[in-house]
C-alpha cells in the first residue's frame, strides 16, 4: 500500500465498494431501485471505478494483482448469478465488459490517476512545516 495518512479508511472504503458491487450484482433485478442504463455500460463503469480506487491506494507494482483480483471477482460473480436462480443469468459478455472496465481503469491509472489518494490527502491534510506544534 502507498504511504497514506489514512490507509485503513481508504482500504475499508474500497472493500466496502467491492461488497456493495457483489451484493448489487447478486440481488434479483426487481429488488434494485436504480436508473437503468445499458447493462454493459454499468459493468464497464463499475469495474473502472473499482480499478481506479485500488490503483489509487496501491503502488504500480501491485497493478497486475489488482487487475487479476478484479477479473477473478467478475468471473465469480457471473458464476454465482448463474447458480443462484434469482432472476440473474451468467453472461460471458458481462465478463468481457468487466475486463474492458479493468483495462480502461488500468490505462487511466498508468496515465495519470494512479496514486490519487496521496494527492487527495495532500490537498486536505498538507504536511506541517518542521518546528510547528503538533
Amino acid at each position: 500500500m502507498l504511504p497514506l495518512k489514512f490507509p485503513r479508511l481508504w482500504l475499508s472504503a474500497g472493500w466496502l465498494a467491492v461488497v456493495l458491487a457483489v451484493v448489487v450484482s447478486l440481488l434479483p433485478p426487481q429488488d434494485i431501485a436504480a436508473v437503468q442504463v445499458n447493462d454493459k455500460v454499468e459493468h464497464i463503469t463499475g469495474y473502472v471505478l473499482l480499478t481506479l480506487w485500488f490503483a489509487g491506494i496501491y503502488p504500480r507494482s501491485r497493478y497486475a494483482a489488482i487487475a487479476l483480483g478484479l477479473f477473478v471477482l467478475g468471473i465469480a460473480v457471473e458464476w454465482a448469478q448463474g447458480a443462484m436462480n434469482l432472476g440473474r443469468e451468467c453472461d460471458i459478455h458481462d465478463v468481457f465488459a468487466n475486463t474492458t472496465g479493468i483495462a480502461i481503469g488500468m490505462g487511466l491509472a498508468l496515465a495519470f490517476l494512479g496514486g490519487w489518494a496521496q494527492k487527495v490527502e495532500g490537498w486536505f491534510w498538507p504536511q506541517r512545516a518542521r518546528g510547528w506544534p503538533r
